[in-house]
């Protein structure tokens, strides 16, 4: 697995303000899906990225959403 940090794109930057994980409404806004997609993704594990659970619920991780922003999977 490669180790480099991936830039995170303007528009990442002032939706995250700061913060390592994203809820899935604003993950979805991040990459033009809509939330029942971010869903769909974290029940089938099929999509290109993984949620994490804080505090039982869904949370997309900024450095996630950069590298497939940035082309990455």
């Amino acid at each position: 697995m490669n180790n480099l940090v991936q830039p995170i794109p303007p528009g990442l930057a002032a939706i995250a303000r700061g913060r390592d994980a994203l809820p899935t409404n604003e993950a979805a806004t991040v990459l033009n899906r809509k939330d029942q997609t971010m869903r769909k993704w974290a029940c089938l594990e099929n999509g290109p990225i993984r949620p994490v659970r804080i505090h039982g619920r869904l949370a997309w991780r900024v450095v996630d959403l950069a590298k497939l922003l940035n082309g990455g999977q």
